[in-house]
């Protein structure tokens, strides 16, 4: 392969991690986490940081924290090879359900963090009309519309738990 089709072929592979990793923005990940992802996942072979950090021209403390981050998410793995110290680290194969089990979790638990927030919140309202002994129309209005919030939040739950990324 002569210098040429080198180059090529390295301004594609920019291109093709740059554009994947819009996608994988759109999951919540950052520039950053998308980029290393997709960095891992053309590579095939696990990686240890110093590699990462020398294919993305990047600090080996910039990927540690998206490799955590990247673990954290069940998006890559730490495997071990025989006769290595360091760690090394490689992209899940099946990028629909990594993806798509990850964003679900992070629904699921979105909204039940919300939906917590919302019982708090109706409390707290319960207590307050509790303690002026009189039920004002905005108070009735502000209990109906919570109850409507507790109720979307059921629903994208739901979806969201009936989703099958197993694919």
């Amino acid at each position: 392969m002569g210098l040429k089709d080198h180059r090529t072929l390295e301004e594609i592979n920019t291109q093709v991690v740059h554009q994947f990793s819009k996608t994988l923005e759109m999951f919540g990940l950052t520039p950053s986490e998308a980029r290393l992802f997709v960095t891992l996942y053309i590579h095939r072979e696990p990686m240890t940081l110093d590699e990462m950090s020398e294919a993305m021209e990047k600090s080996k403390t910039s990927m540690s924290t998206g490799i955590r981050s990247l673990l954290d998410q069940g998006l890559v793995e730490r495997v071990w090879k025989k006769g290595f110290r360091k760690d090394y680290f490689k992209a899940e194969d099946n990028l629909y359900k990594s993806f798509m089990t990850a964003y679900i979790q992070k629904w699921l638990d979105a909204t039940n963090q919300q939906q917590t927030a919302l019982d708090l919140l109706e409390k707290q309202l319960e207590k307050e009309d509790q303690s002026t002994r009189k039920t004002s129309e905005k108070a009735d209005k502000l209990f109906e519309k919570i109850e409507h919030m507790k109720h979307f939040h059921q629903l994208i739950f739901k979806a969201f738990e009936d989703l099958e990324p197993n694919k």
